[in-house]
């Protein structure tokens, strides 16, 4: 019996629009839209928070059929001022994406994002749900203690010990029982070399466990001081502040909200940053959620069986308009 042919990207597409849009407090945030204008609306939610968005994002969703919209969050990408903390939440990405479908005259739109990208986007939809045609999201993330202590304190660092300890080095031993409490104190630093050192390291370590196989590329990216720098502040600004959340299970207990929407989830049986455990607290919530197991992905949306199981959703979701 012949084995089922995977889905790959789309090729390469060019937006038809790019463009900055001034929110509050002096944020601008950079957008852009591909694929058809008159097709289904998707808001691609990039993680981090602190990441940025990029070219492959547009390649999820068959161009013909979907109008594909990008956003780089506040502080990071092409959004300015770069690596701002100030005036930086959850509720202002929430606001701000609100802001960007108005902008855009968009009534509805599916929501389409993974680790962080998850994240904002139930919140999002917890918050809007009437605005919401459908959900398609990677590597669940909910801003529990327990989640941050995994990956930053006590768990992921038994699968990868010599990233860890390369992740250990810039903090003192004695500070090293609260590593984003460490972490922190460093890369708010007035000292623009300790935060850049700091940012580094930070952001190294999460380059390094994102996928089975180690990617050079995105090694690269996530050592360059640009990235970094923003990606590890605001990140970190997220983590030490709890997500800016009333409550450590809000994004958990809050999903009882979204039955009736729509929603593929597909999470990678080895994924250390983010593990498959969140994915399945999540369905307990909301058991009409359709949760796709990946037998051979960890966090990186990029390897070929999350690109297969993310296309096929795309292709299942594409005519909720």
């Amino acid at each position: 019996m012949q084995a089922r042919e995977r889905y790959t990207l789309y090729p390469p597409i060019e937006p038809f629009r790019q463009g900055r849009l001034a929110v509050t407090d002096g944020h601008d945030i950079y957008f852009e839209q591909s694929g058809n204008p008159a097709g289904q609306p998707v808001v691609v939610i990039h993680g981090g928070p602190g990441g940025a968005s990029n070219p492959t994002m547009r390649r999820f969703h068959d161009p013909s059929r979907y109008h594909i919209i990008l956003f780089d969050q506040r502080g990071c990408g092409r959004s300015l001022p770069h690596a701002s903390l100030d005036q930086n939440t959850t509720w202002d990405l929430v606001a701000d994406m609100e802001r960007l479908r108005l902008h855009l005259g968009v009534q509805q739109w599916q929501l389409f994002g993974g680790s962080w990208g998850s994240t904002l986007a139930l919140i999002y939809a917890q918050t809007h749900p009437s605005r919401v045609l459908s959900l398609i999201l990677r590597g669940i993330f909910m801003l529990r203690p327990e989640e941050i202590l995994w990956f930053y304190q006590d768990g992921a660092k038994w699968l990868f010990p010599d990233s860890y300890s390369e992740f250990e080095r810039p903090i003192p031993l004695a500070e090293r029982g609260d590593m984003v409490r460490a972490y922190y104190q460093r890369l708010t630093h007035s000292d623009r070399s300790v935060q850049i050192a700091a940012a580094r390291a930070w952001s190294i370590y999460e380059g390094s466990t994102l996928s089975l196989i180690q990617d050079p590329e995105r090694l690269k990216l996530f050592s360059t001081d640009q990235y970094a720098i923003a990606f590890a502040r605001i990140e970190c600004h997220y983590f030490v502040h709890g997500g800016f959340l009333e409550h450590p299970e809000q994004v958990l207990k809050n999903s009882v909200r979204l039955k009736g929407l729509a929603a593929t989830v597909a999470h990678g049986r080895y994924d250390v940053v983010t593990p498959l455990k969140n994915a399945f607290d999540l369905k307990t919530v909301w058991p009409d959620l359709e949760l796709r197991i990946v037998p051979d992905a960890g966090h990186a949306m990029t390897e070929p069986g999350m690109i297969h199981e993310l296309i096929a959703a795309t292709r299942r979701h594409q005519n909720r308009i």
